[in-house]
C-alpha cells in the first residue's frame, strides 16, 4: 500500500486488511483513505475469498476521521475530497465481491462504525463501545452514517446514537443488532478466522452472486448487480462466442443457428 498505515496482507485466500495508527486510535486521514481504496482493488485482483478488517492495539478499532486532518480544510476541500473519497473508499470496502469480516478489537466510534458498517460479518470483542458522537462535535455522521448505517441496522438507531448520543456496550450492540457476535477480548481474530473457514468451505461464484443480491436487496449497488448479472448471462450465451467469431472472421454472425 502507499500508506504503511494501511496493512493489507493476502495468503490461503484471505485478505488481511489492519489499520496500523494506534496512537491516533485507528483514526483515518485523507493519504489512510487513499491507502484503503487502493487495498480493495488490491483484493479485488486477487486469489482472495474472504477479507478481515482489523484495528491494530486494544483500544479503538477505528476512532473515525482524523479531526486534526478534517478540522484543518476549507469548506470545499471538505467536501470535494474529504467526504467524496471518504464515500469512494467505503462504497469500495462494502461492495467488495468477497465477504468482508470487521473485527472490532477496540471501540467503534463515528467513521468508525462507519467503517464497519461496511462489513457483512462484525465480531465485538467485550469492551468494545459503538457510538456516532459527530453531531456533539458540530459536524454530521459522514461516509453513510446516516445512510448505509441507517439501511443496515435501522433508522432508529441512527436516532438514538446521532440525535440523543446514546453509546453502547458490545453485549447491548449484540442486542440491538450493530454486532452479530461477541467474544472475549483478544478473541476477535480467532473468532473471525474461524468465520473466514466457513466461507472458504462454501462454492466461491455462489457466495459472490449472493453477497452481490444481498446488497441490492438493501440498495447498496442496484446498477452494478444488474450490469454484473447480466453480463455474466451474456458471457456465458453462445451467442457471444458466434459475434466474436464472426467479428475476427470478418463475417455477419449467425445467431440462433
Amino acid at each position: 500500500m502507499s500508506d504503511p498505515r494501511i496493512e493489507l496482507v493476502i495468503d490461503n485466500c484471505i485478505a488481511r486488511l489492519t489499520l496500523r495508527r494506534p496512537e491516533k486510535l485507528n483514526a483515518i486521514d485523507a493519504d489512510m483513505i487513499d491507502a484503503l481504496l487502493q487495498a480493495c482493488r488490491a483484493i479485488e485482483r486477487s486469489d482472495a475469498r474472504v477479507a478481515i478488517l482489523s484495528g491494530e492495539g486494544g483500544r479503538s478499532f477505528c476512532a473515525g476521521g482524523d479531526i486534526e486532518a478534517w478540522s484543518r480544510l476549507d469548506a470545499e476541500a471538505f467536501s470535494r475530497r474529504w467526504l467524496r473519497d471518504g464515500h469512494d473508499a467505503f462504497n469500495a470496502l462494502a461492495r467488495l465481491t468477497v465477504p468482508l469480516i470487521a473485527v472490532l478489537n477496540g471501540h467503534a466510534l463515528g467513521g468508525g462504525l462507519e467503517l464497519a458498517a461496511c462489513a457483512d460479518l462484525r465480531i465485538a470483542e467485550a469492551h468494545v463501545k459503538i457510538g456516532q458522537p459527530e453531531p456533539g462535535l458540530g459536524i454530521i455522521p459522514g461516509w453513510s452514517g446516516t445512510q448505509r448505517v441507517a439501511r443496515r441496522f435501522g433508522a432508529q438507531l441512527v436516532r438514538r446514537m446521532a440525535l440523543f448520543g446514546e453509546v453502547y456496550t458490545a453485549e447491548q450492540a449484540l442486542a440491538l443488532g450493530l454486532v452479530d457476535q461477541v467474544v472475549a477480548t483478544g478473541e476477535g481474530q480467532a473468532a473471525a478466522d474461524a468465520a473466514a473457514a466457513r466461507v472458504l468451505q462454501r462454492s466461491p461464484r455462489a457466495t459472490e452472486l449472493t453477497k452481490m443480491l444481498i446488497n441490492a436487496a438493501e440498495g447498496e449497488e442496484n446498477e452494478r448487480v444488474v450490469d454484473a448479472l447480466a453480463g455474466a448471462a451474456a458471457a456465458a450465451s453462445v451467442d457471444l462466442s458466434e459475434g466474436l467469431a464472426a467479428y475476427r472472421q470478418k463475417r455477419p454472425p449467425r445467431f440462433g443457428a
